[in-house]
């Protein structure tokens, strides 16, 4: 039986490959990249790394089947990325900025973002500090895990003193969307980034 625990070191290759099977949209993302740790590289593992303590994975047959990570403080987060994560990132891969956007391959997208990460906008961060990012594998969707885990990131968040959470959703992945709302998040009142739905939920 599928069970939630706090992340642990020996958890890490599990992030990567969930981020990777879950990552278009929801959907197995590893015939797109040629390097499949890319996507976790961003959007998972430094998590496990440098914010262990709002790390949590869905163990199921004794691997890891599921996650959810986060910080509740994003600019400090982001400052502790910069110094300690981004720059191995950045020794290991070429930054495509001299290659025309249109021209670049997935992973190309992927590893320029190592080299100029994307920033939530201050009118978001500032009410909304905290953010997180969850995954599960299909074949453990709808049996409840996706509202335990956020329960469970969500009370860790709060413990942590954050008073508001927001997280980012492709316009494009509508089914995530839909997932966010069940779970109480609601649109933010401004939307500056083009293509990114920014959720927001109270945690006070």
């Amino acid at each position: 039986m599928a069970q939630i625990r706090p992340f642990t070191p020996a958890d890490l290759d599990g992030l990567y490959e969930v981020c990777l099977r879950t990552g278009d949209s929801g959907q197995d993302a590893t015939g797109l990249y040629r390097d499949g740790h890319l996507l976790g590289a961003i959007y998972a593992a430094p998590y496990g790394r440098l914010a262990p303590d709002l790390a949590f994975v869905v163990e199921d047959d004794g691997a890891v089947a599921g996650y959810i990570v986060g910080t509740a403080d994003t600019r400090g987060f982001e400052a502790l990325l910069e110094a300690r994560w981004w720059p191995m990132l950045r020794a290991a891969h070429r930054d495509p900025q001299g290659v025309p956007w249109a021209e670049r391959t997935p992973d190309q997208h992927l590893e320029r973002l190592f080299h100029k990460p994307a920033i939530a906008p201050d009118s978001l961060v500032a009410p909304y500090p905290a953010h997180l990012h969850i995954n599960l594998l299909p074949h453990l969707q709808g049996q409840g895990l996706g509202r335990s885990l956020i329960d469970t990131w969500l009370g860790a968040a709060k413990a942590a003193g954050a008073p508001g959470v927001h997280l980012g959703v492709s316009e494009a992945n509508t089914r995530a969307q839909r997932f966010y709302d069940i779970y109480g998040f609601r649109r933010f009142e401004a939307q500056p980034t083009p293509g990114t739905i920014w959720m927001v939920r109270e945690l006070a």
